[in-house]
C-alpha cells in the first residue's frame, strides 16, 4: 500500500489522504479501512471501513471513498 508519508493543515480545512495499489480483495472489490490513532502504543480508532462506512460514535466529517485500488479518507473541517 503506499500513502503519503505525511500531510499538514489548518485548523478548518478539508484534507484528503490517499491510500492506493490494494490487492486485497473480498469478491472482486477493494476493501479498505482507515483508523486514528491520537497517541503512540495506544488503540486505534475506526473511523472509517468498508471504503465508506462510518461507525455511529465518528463525527461526519469523516468520510471515505473508493475508485479501483485507491481509497480517499477525507476530513472536513480539521481539528
Amino acid at each position: 500500500l503506499s500513502q503519503p508519508s505525511s500531510l499538514s493543515a489548518k485548523v478548518g480545512e478539508t484534507i484528503k489522504i490517499t491510500c492506493s495499489g490494494g490487492n486485497g480483495n473480498y469478491g472482486c472489490i477493494n476493501l479498505y479501512g482507515w483508523y486514528q490513532q491520537k497517541v503512540p502504543g495506544s488503540a486505534p480508532v475506526t473511523v472509517i471501513y468498508w471504503n465508506d462506512e462510518r461507525p455511529s460514535n465518528i463525527p461526519s466529517r469523516f468520510s471515505g471513498s473508493q475508485s479501483g485500488s485507491t481509497a480517499t479518507l477525507t476530513i472536513t473541517g480539521v481539528q
